[in-house]
C-alpha cells in the first residue's frame, strides 16, 4: 500500500462524508477486478485528478488499498485500487436470497409482498413528520429526496414539474440488489410510494433500476 507523506490519516466517517466517495467507494466493493483511476473516472462521470483525490482520502482513512500492476503492454506499471473490509454490513446479499427464498413461490410474489414491506418502512421514517395540509408535489418530491439522501442513495433531483426525477446513484444494498431485484427494488418503490401518500402528496412514483450500472431512477407521476 503507498503511502501518504507527511498528511495526517482521515477518520473513516470524515471520509465518507462526501457522497462520492461513498459511490467510489461502493464501486470498488462490488467489482471482482482492482480498477485504476481512470476506469473509476469513466465509471462515475467524473475527472480523474478528482477521483485522485478521493481515493487518496479513503487510502488515508484505511478503506482503499492500492498497489502496482504490470501493464500487459510496455510502459509504466498502473496504480489500482480495491476496497477494504467487507463488501457489505450485515452480508445483505446473503440475507436477501434466504429471505427471497421463503418470500413467496415466484417473483411477481415476492415483488407484492417486499413493496408491501417497504409501504410499511415508509410508514415509520416518516413517523415524526407531520406534514403541512395541501402539500404539493415538489415539496413531496423535496422530501422523498432528503429520505433517501439519509439513508445513503446518493439522491439528485432533476427534471421538472411535469417530470419530476429523483436520480439514486449510490444504493448501499447495490449488491443485494443486483442478485435479488424484486425483492430489494420492491422494498424501494413500496418506500416511494408510501412516503408519498404519507405526505398526501397527488403523485405515485415508479423505480426503474439500473437504468445505468451506477444509477437507479425514480419517477414521480401526477396522480391520475
Amino acid at each position: 500500500m503507498s503511502g501518504s507523506g507527511d498528511r495526517p490519516p482521515e477518520e473513516a466517517p470524515a471520509a465518507l462524508a462526501s457522497p462520492q466517495r461513498r459511490r467510489l467507494l461502493e464501486l470498488l466493493r462490488t467489482d471482482e477486478a482492482p480498477r485504476d483511476a481512470h476506469q473509476l473516472a469513466a465509471a462515475m462521470g467524473l475527472h480523474v485528478t478528482t477521483v485522485r483525490f478521493h481515493l487518496d482520502v479513503l487510502r488515508r482513512a484505511g478503506l482503499v488499498g492500492s498497489r502496482s500492476q504490470p501493464r500487459a503492454a510496455a510502459g509504466r506499471p498502473r496504480t489500482v485500487y480495491t476496497a477494504v473490509g467487507p463488501p457489505e454490513p450485515g452480508g445483505y446479499p446473503a440475507l436477501t436470497r434466504l429471505l427471497a427464498a421463503h418470500l413467496a413461490d415466484t417473483p411477481e410474489a415476492r415483488a407484492a409482498r417486499a413493496e408491501q414491506a417497504g409501504v410499511s418502512w415508509a410508514v415509520e421514517l416518516t413517523a415524526e413528520i407531520d406534514p403541512p395540509p395541501g402539500v404539493d408535489a415538489e415539496q413531496a418530491a423535496q422530501a422523498v429526496t432528503r429520505i433517501f439522501a439519509d439513508m445513503g442513495f446518493d439522491p439528485q433531483l432533476a427534471g421538472d414539474e411535469t417530470d419530476r426525477q429523483i436520480r439514486l446513484r449510490a444504493c448501499p444494498f447495490r449488491a443485494a440488489a443486483r442478485a435479488n431485484p424484486e425483492v430489494v427494488c420492491s422494498v424501494h418503490l413500496g418506500l416511494l410510494r408510501g412516503t408519498l401518500t404519507r405526505l398526501g402528496a397527488p403523485s405515485t412514483a415508479r423505480l426503474l433500476p439500473f437504468v445505468e450500472p451506477e444509477l437507479c431512477l425514480a419517477q414521480l407521476i401526477a396522480a391520475g
